[in-house]
Formats: C-alpha cells, structure tokens, sequence
C-alpha cells in the first residue's frame, strides 16, 4: 500500500429485515442439527466478538430451532478455518465468518485455498482500523505519533497487530512507507490480546478496530489518533472525555494517505444450495433487526453496509483482486503467488 493508495467507495445497500423468529412457511431447507459457526480467528479479536453476539442474538430470540456453536480456527492465520469449511461440502451445517484474512492468508501462506472454495452467503459490515496508542503518552494527534517514530531510533518503537502478513501489518507498511518512519511489528493470536499489550506498554501502537479497543478506551487506558476510512465514523454517542467515535479525525486529514475497511462476511462450504443460503441470510436478516446488533453496530463503531447474491460475489472479487496488489506491493506474497 503506498501513498495514494487504491480506495474503495462502499455504497450503503438497505437491507430487507424481516421480524419474527420462525421459519417461513414452506421454507425448503433449516437445519436437522447443530450448525458449527467457525471463527478463523482467535478470542476476543473483532470475528470473534461478533460471532459470539450472533450466536447469543440467535440463542435470545430462538431464530433457529437448532444450537449455533462458535468454534474458533485460528491455526496458520486462519487457514484452519477456512480449510476445514473447505472440506465441508454439502454441509449446510457449517459456516464461517470471515475478515480479510479470506484474502490474504492464502496469498501469504501458499494454502491450497481461496474464496472460490466457498460459497458466499453475506457482508454483515465492514469493520474499520483505527491507529491507538497508550493514553498515558503524550502523542494526542496522528502527527505526534509519526513525529515521535520519525526520532525515535529506526524499529524501537513497536506497533501490535494480529497475525503476520495480515491486515494489521499491510496497514503498518503503509505507515511505513508513507512516513519514512521505521516500525517493529509484533503478531499476537488476536485484536484482544494486542489490545492488552498496549495497555501494558509492551507495544507502542496498535491499529486494532474499534471493538477490539472501545472498552480500554472508554476505561481511560487508550486513546484514538485517527481512522484509516474516507470520513470520519457516524456514531455519535461520547465514549470518553465527552469524545465520540465521530471526533476520530480521519487519517487522510492528519497526512497519511490510507484507507482500509475489512470484511465481516459469511460464507458456507462448496455446493450450499440456493435454499440454504437463502435461509442463512433470512436468519441474519432478522439478527440485523435486533436492538443488541444495532446496539452491537453503534459500540462498534461498524461501516453497516450490508450486500447477498451477486453484488456480494462481485464485491469479494474486487477485494481478492486489490488485495493481491496490496500484498504485493507489500512484499507478502508467499512464493508462486
């Protein structure tokens, strides 16, 4: 990713939200058993956050007559996951959400798998990344903290991320880049974990997304230089010091030239039915309805876009793509990609 880099413009579709918690009459297909909601991540990162609000929504309002157990894949940067749903076709009971390690664990590890394999079902949202650091340093804008790599001996200063060669790093090379500053990059197994590292002052700056820091922020612990989207955050409720996630400058205003929003997608194994996935996407239709996910959303902090069917398709195709050019441009590519 350099200076300039390539942006995206999410459309906000709206969605059709249908109440109710049963089953459609004549509906073709729902679950005979337990359906096992795969998390190519670790515990408490941002995919793991809101899989476990799905299933508690799910479970609270009885949407399915089956259980959705969350089963967290975080093996070779999720490539367990995504393998394992792989495997799983014509099983509809088995599904995954997905971050943009769908693109870019199998461009950095070679793995025998890419979105194709699956079956596309849903963008919930796309999450944003916000750049933090410690609130006890005295960095209160975008440019104290680049000032301070800038002088600070190249590589001493730290920057937390999850996984390698993942999100967080692609964004942490385009600081690079885009400065001249030099940063150590760290990988832990989740946003939680990078979260508490940073609280610990054993990191110097994270770009974890909102829900993975809100809470150490709205205890006083972190503090919010700026967001790597087009335009600031909608939320206007105050989380700290009377600031709102909507009083986050963009980083593009504070001089660095980033944008990146991720995926927070579902996906089925090969071969799902046109029924099947009509179904899943009826049932997270009526989650998206909810006062906990939209409460979910707010405290988030997400983009709400929401697409299904082709427009989804397309769009994943269009990420694929870019993300192939930004690992590249990266240096992540593992060899013969």
């Amino acid at each position: 990713m350099k200076s300039g880099v390539t942006r995206l413009v999410f459309g906000a579709i709206a969605a059709i939200c249908t109440a109710g918690a049963v089953v459609p009459a004549g509906a073709a297909w729902q679950p005979t058993r337990p359906v096992e909601f795969i998390v190519p991540a670790g515990t408490g990162g941002g995919a793991d956050q809101m899989a476990r609000t799905l299933q508690g929504i799910v479970t609270k309002y009885n949407l399915m007559k089956q259980p959705l157990v969350v089963v967290n894949k975080s093996g070779g940067a999720g490539g367990e996951g995504f393998l394992d749903v792989k495997t799983a076709a014509n099983n509809p009971h088995k599904i995954i959400i997905t971050l943009s390690n769908l693109f870019t664990t199998p461009l950095a590890t070679g793995i025998p798998f890419g979105w194709k394999d699956l079956t596309p079902v849903a963008m919930l949202a796309l999450d944003e990344f916000v750049l933090w650091v410690n609130a006890d340093k005295p960095y209160k804008t975008a440019k104290d903290f680049v000032d301070a790599v800038k002088a600070a001996p190249p590589g001493s200063m730290k920057m937390g991320g999850t996984g390698s060669k993942q999100e967080d790093q692609i964004i942490t090379v385009a600081l690079e880049k885009a400065t001249g500053a030099k940063l150590t990059y760290i990988p832990y197994k989740g946003g939680g974990e990078v979260a508490v590292q940073l609280v610990g002052n054993h990191i110097d700056s994270t770009v974890n997304n909102p829900i993975e820091a809100v809470a150490q922020w709205r205890g006083g612990k972190l503090r919010p230089l700026c967001v790597f989207d087009g335009k600031p955050m909608d939320y206007g409720d105050p989380i700290a010091d009377g600031k709102a996630w909507k009083d986050v400058p963009t980083c593009k205003s504070q001089g660095l030239d980033i944008e990146y929003l991720m995926l927070r997608g579902i996906f089925m194994g090969p071969k799902a039915t046109p029924d099947q996935v009509a179904y899943y996407i009826d049932l997270f239709n009526k989650v998206r309805d909810t006062p906990e996910w939209k409460d979910f959303m707010k405290n988030g902090a997400f983009n709400t876009t929401f697409m299904t069917g082709p427009e989804f398709t397309k769009w994943v195709e269009t990420e694929d793509k870019r993300h192939e050019t930004l690992m590249r441009d990266a240096g992540f590519l593992a060899q013969g990609n």
